[in-house]
């Protein structure tokens, strides 16, 4: 069995409409037998794990600190690195393909880091413009999008 690690990157701090949308990428990946990676904070990533854990999946927090304990109440499995903003390449490089949901500086870092490493974007309201980078409709659109050459 093909286990498909998406990853879900966005800010920590959302809109209310990147809130939905995150909850609905992360219930959508779930249903679709993906495991969910992102950096295990909140905004973005909470309301992701959220919907995933929600939809009975598994999610993969990579943390910059030391303490796992830092991780949202909806990671099913905390890493803490310590890298910091480092940690930022562990997630693109643990994933197979990654969704963007709004964001800021991080999330650009991380869709650099993947379109280098020849993987997938798919973004959904991103607020930046990265060539490369598929634009998503909705969220259904989106993990669509992301799981249609994997």
């Amino acid at each position: 069995m093909n286990i498909i690690y998406a990853g879900v990157i966005g800010s920590g701090k959302c809109s209310s409409r990147g809130e939905e949308s995150a909850f609905e990428v992360g219930k959508k990946l779930a249903l679709r037998g993906a495991v969910l990676v992102c950096g295990g904070l909140g905004g973005v990533m909470e309301w992701a794990c959220h919907g995933c854990r929600e939809a009975g999946g598994i999610s993969l927090g990579i943390l910059p600190g030391l303490n796992r304990t830092e991780a949202n109440p909806h990671v099913s499995f905390a890493l803490a690195t310590g890298l910091g903003e480092m940690r930022n390449f562990l997630v693109v490089r643990c994933s197979d393909v990654l969704i963007a949901i709004e964001g800021e500086y991080g999330t650009i870092s991380e869709v650099a880091i993947a379109l280098k490493e020849g993987k997938r974007v798919v973004a959904l309201e991103p607020g930046f413009h990265v060539e490369g980078v598929e634009l998503a409709h909705s969220p259904v659109d989106a993990v669509e999008r992301a799981l249609r050459c994997l």
